[in-house]
């Protein structure tokens, strides 16, 4: 037997108890070994590792990926690049098959399930950058405060989108913007309501073929577009002159400039190109603007001395004697029709100025108010007939609408009047006397005076049937007589009052034994 000393004890003891630490250490060691592949072999995630992170880094992320979102591994600030990024189907974010199954499960989910784990805003980020979006947002839209948006609506505030990558287009799509179009090309792109940028176009060459091939197109619209981008890129020197020898072209800009108002360019472009006449007109045309009838008097008298042709000279003499007329005639004419004194003011008030209206309005306005007025007074008719050389028949529709409307019939009288060299008095008209039974009806002439007029009529049918209308029984019954008519005369004598002046009379010309009829 051996015997142990104290000290002998002490050390065997110290070896026992290190063999059961190194045991209990190994023990520990099979188990966590075993712990772990029991782990990775229930999960879902496959395991991977890192060649450049420690053991205590990697069980750090894993340990993060089965509990928290993806959202909070990818916001890892210093070894963010060197960790892939998964999610929870376990494949990189970002693939193709992953945005693929992401869109098509949103469109089961819709706003029930959100794609990530929702995150606590007050949760503390465990990334340093201030971005307001994640990696992963490129697909799904996510913020990092944990609010589900696109990049569309996290602008707009709208509903929830999920996107997929966007499909490159075809190469032929593409052609339409990144090829080099020629002027022919780019006109005909514009034809087809195409977009075709003009501003690549630097060179008067390529501008002017532009213009050439608009023209040749017969478009209108190309041809302004192209007018619109040389007059502003080119100066107004070049632009006139390459005009000058493109008339259908010419024509269209100054149409185009008429339309915009632009009087000041096109004044520019008609002196340059020495049509002075159509300056003279476009600058006279600008009386039109001035409301003040004392200025614009002073603006035609200045126009005067414009370049004018004989016949539009003529014109703006007259137009300016004619407001120069006016003025005097509505002045006189307002003071008497406020002092209540002449009778026709009072009867027929004016129911408006005179001021700027056509000449014939202002025959009419002073035949109807001036008749019998003197001849050398402004206001006189004869006088305005005088100074602007009123032809004879116009001066009588004019004059014979005014006194109708007065019912001035011993005026309309008048009008027809002539005498011959013999003395001898006659009704004569420049206007058939048709129409003139026309203008006295429309005026309700009374049956007397139409009958007077329709007697006149040359044509008898026309007569006989303008004297059934307004009921001018005697211009009939004597039609007939004078085309011994017998037959007409006696179914006429139907349609006259029983026992009337008109039946007697038929009944005397059919007992007439003189009278040898046709019938």
């Amino acid at each position: 037997m051996f015997t142990t000393t104290p000290s002998s004890h002490r050390a065997v003891t110290s070896f026992r108890r290190e063999e059961e630490g190194q045991e209990l250490q190994q023990g520990k060691m099979t188990k966590s070994k075993a712990d772990e592949e029991d782990y990775w072999n229930s999960s879902k995630f496959k395991a991977f590792t890192f060649d450049d992170e420690d053991d205590e880094l990697i069980r750090l992320k894993e340990s993060r990926q089965a509990v928290n979102s993806i959202q909070r591994l990818v916001e890892e600030d210093d070894d963010e690049d060197d960790v892939e990024k998964v999610s929870w189907s376990g494949e990189p974010v970002g693939s193709i098959s992953w945005s693929v199954k992401e869109t098509a499960a949103s469109n089961q989910r819709t706003d029930r399930e959100p794609a990530f784990p929702k995150i606590p805003t007050d949760t503390p980020s465990l990334s340093k950058s201030q971005s307001g979006y994640s990696l992963s947002s490129l697909f799904k839209g996510k913020t990092k405060g944990g609010n589900f948006q696109s990049f569309t609506d996290t602008l707009s505030d709208s509903s929830i989108r999920l996107y997929a990558p966007e499909l490159r287009k075809p190469k032929s799509e593409y052609k339409d913007y990144v090829s080099d179009w020629s002027p022919e090309e780019t006109i005909q792109r514009l034809q087809q309501g195409k977009t075709a940028p003009l501003e690549k176009f630097r060179s008067l060459q390529d501008k002017l073929l532009l213009l050439d091939f608009a023209v040749s197109a017969h478009d209108g619209n190309v041809i302004t577009a192209v007018l619109i981008y040389l007059k502003r890129t080119l100066s107004k020197e070049v632009l006139f002159r390459e005009l000058e020898s493109r008339q259908t072209a010419l024509r269209h800009f100054i149409h185009y400039l008429t339309e915009t108002k632009d009087q000041r360019l096109l004044l520019e472009l008609l002196r340059a190109l020495g049509r002075t006449e159509d300056v003279a007109l476009l600058q006279y045309k600008e009386h039109l603007s001035i409301a003040d009838e004392n200025k614009r008097r002073d603006f035609l008298k200045s126009c005067l001395s414009l370049p004018f042709s004989a016949e539009d000279s003529a014109h703006v003499q007259d137009h300016y004697t004619l407001l120069e007329r006016q003025i005097i005639i509505e002045a006189t004419d307002r003071q008497a029709e406020r002092g209540g004194k002449v009778e026709i003011f009072q009867k027929f008030p004016r129911r408006a100025s005179i001021l700027n209206m056509p000449l014939i309005t202002t025959l009419y306005y002073c035949c109807f108010y001036h008749y019998s007025e003197p001849e050398g007074t402004y206001s006189s008719p004869l006088n305005i007939r005088q100074a602007f050389k009123i032809s004879e028949k116009q001066y009588f529709v004019t004059a014979l609408a005014a006194r109708a409307k007065l019912k001035a019939w011993l005026d309309v009288d008048a009008l027809f009047t002539s005498r011959n060299w013999l003395g001898f008095t006659r009704k004569k008209s420049p206007l058939s006397f048709q129409r003139v039974v026309d203008v006295l009806q429309k005026n309700s002439a009374p049956t007397q005076v139409l009958q007077d007029y329709v007697g006149l009529v040359e044509d008898p049918d026309m007569r006989i049937s303008l004297a059934q209308k307004h009921k001018c029984h005697d211009i009939v019954i004597n039609t007939y007589r004078d085309m011994k008519d017998r037959q007409q005369l006696l179914g006429y004598r139907g349609k006259v009052g029983r026992g009337s002046a008109e039946e007697r009379k038929i009944d005397e010309l059919l007992n007439n034994q003189q009278i040898r009829w046709k019938n």
